[in-house]
């Protein structure tokens, strides 16, 4: 194994670029063919919304499997596992057990009591303006935290496969996805995402299942000699498959890793772009339905990165993987060309399809994210706080849309930054973030009578600032060699992921805010929402 899989990826590249570059034109041309479908079948708020409220649970289940299975599920933990091994893994089931929370704690609330936003359902029972400007700017925050994600695995792809080694030419890749996706979101809404997403998830879970079946071929689908492969060539040996490679260097690193596992397990039922799909459907059985769906797909999926990042760590040495990317964020394009044969025609098309993949991934989560922060911006804080409930349809949505301009050049220039680091760590302060600030005034609003404005601004604002605050302060940002400023070092939280000290504030300063709260609550107003969030009784 002395060869450099990074130069034989690049030079595969280099050899089919006409092959790569239509297999990404022709998805490109297709998604945006769909999108500009859907953009004139918008017609109305609702449309640009909630796609008119007329997926069903299986199309619904579809569309949020492609919104959750996004760059960090692909790439992030394949290369996660493939360098960390066992502990790599526990990003999948993070990812898959936080859906249990979002099944039997938020979807059917969620859907029959708001209309658009999360924002919605806060303001059901408490002041407008100050709930909505919280919710607006919390969602943004989150979603922008996603982007970051997002945009550095589309820029760590598209280099490797176009052979783009000079950082200028990086940043032009990650301002070029930031293009497509506010042209996705601005003409065609929730429907044009929601159909994008839908497509995306079948072809993630094709190749996904190629991968696997190609992995599983190479060693006679014997996982035995898979994993004592992998073990051993990573240089760990059983270490590799054995807890605490990376989480249990030393104590700080356990809790880091407790830290990562509470977010990842709490932050999914407060994700804004995960929220605003339970709207597009027409009933809260369908909203219940769509979330088994999910389930299904996603933890069929999340076995699959099992053999992806094993496969990996088998099949090639790990200073490979880390040459391209130090986070290991190609490890899956890389076992692709390795397994189609290197200096083949066939290495050079799975490379490249299992690349249009992972870029297709890109755009439709981003297309979904957009959405969200665009939403609630224009919905909430526009049309709400600033007009006062006086805006009109066409005015919303214009305001969605200039909204989803000025959010993708934020991500554009955040994400230029970021494009070094994991993004499965990434999407986990995204997680981290959504769980500390959404997540507790989601549920106090639902399920406790007593809870009041000031409980939910407290909650919201001092999840938010104690999670942001820390991870600007932390390893990710600086003082560490994968840090998004390497060369400084300001940095004085310990932990990557801020959750295990963010989310109980949150909860706790919605509990005290409330307490001290000279607001009396409006019963009334509590009991329908109860009766609305159970029953669906009025529910748009």
């Amino acid at each position: 194994m002395s060869t450099d899989y990074v130069i034989l990826a690049a030079n595969e590249a280099s050899e089919h670029r006409t092959l790569i570059i239509s297999l990404f034109t022709a998805f490109v041309v297709a998604t945006l063919a769909i999108t500009v479908w859907a953009g004139r079948q918008t017609k109305d708020a609702a449309d640009f919304y909630a796609g008119g409220r007329q997926f069903s649970g299986f199309q619904n289940g579809l569309a949020i499997s492609g919104d959750y299975m996004s760059a960090a599920s692909f790439l992030g933990i394949a290369g996660a596992i493939a360098l960390s091994g066992y502990d790599g893994f526990l990003y999948s089931i993070g990812f898959l057990v936080a859906w249990l929370i979002a099944l039997l704690l938020v979807a059917e609330p969620l859907r029959n009591s708001g209309r658009y936003t999360m924002g919605d359902v806060l303001a059901y029972r408490m002041r407008q303006r100050p709930v909505r400007t919280a919710a607006g700017i919390s969602t943004i925050v989150v979603s922008i935290f996603y982007l970051l994600a997002q945009m550095a695995g589309a820029g760590v792809l598209v280099a490797l496969l176009l052979g783009i080694t000079s950082e200028f030419g990086k940043i032009g890749i990650v301002a070029l996805v930031g293009v497509l996706m506010i042209m996705y979101v601005s003409i065609g809404g929730m429907k044009g995402t929601t159909w994008v997403q839908m497509v995306k998830a079948v072809l993630l879970m094709f190749g996904a299942l190629l991968l696997t079946f190609l992995v599983l071929l190479k060693f006679n689908f014997n996982i035995s000699d898979l994993l004592g492969t992998a073990a051993s060539n990573s240089g760990k040996g059983s270490a590799f498959l054995e807890p605490g490679l990376k989480y249990g260097v030393s104590e700080m690193s356990k809790i880091d890793f407790i830290s990562l596992g509470i977010a990842l397990v709490l932050g999914t039922a407060g994700l804004p772009h995960i929220l605003i799909r339970f709207y597009t459907v027409p009933t809260a059985k369908a909203a219940r339905k769509s979330v088994l769906w999910a389930i299904g797909l996603i933890g069929a999926f999340y076995l699959m990165t099992l053999a992806l990042g094993f496969g990996a760590a088998a099949l090639m040495k790990p200073e490979y993987i880390t040459e391209s990317n130090a986070a290991g964020n190609t490890a899956a394009p890389l076992l692709a060309l390795h397994l189609g044969g290197v200096d083949s025609t066939w290495g050079a098309i799975l490379l490249a399809s299992i690349s249009a993949v992972a870029f297709a991934t890109i755009l439709a989560v981003v297309a979904g994210l957009t959405l969200a922060s665009s939403s609630s911006f224009a919905h909430d804080i526009y049309a709400n706080v600033i007009k006062r409930g006086q805006a009109t349809e066409k005015q919303e949505m214009r305001a969605a849309r200039w909204s989803t301009v000025f959010i993708g050049i934020v991500s554009i220039a955040l994400g230029a930054l970021a494009r070094d680091l994991n993004v499965a760590g990434l999407v986990a302060l995204a997680f981290a973030v959504a769980a500390s600030a959404n997540l507790p005034t989601i549920l106090y609003s639902l399920f406790w009578k007593r809870f009041t404005t000031q409980g939910a601004l407290w909650s919201i604002y001092g999840g938010l600032i104690t999670a942001v605050g820390l991870v600007l302060f932390s390893p990710v940002v600086s003082g560490a060699p994968t840090a998004m400023f390497p060369d400084v070092d300001f940095h004085w939280f310990p932990l990557s992921n801020p959750g295990i000290i963010s989310i109980p504030v949150g909860f706790l300063l919605g509990w005290l805010g409330t307490l001290l709260s000279k607001e009396r609550p409006d019963t009334g107003k509590y009991a329908e929402l109860e009766v609305r969030s159970l029953t669906g009784t009025g529910a748009h």
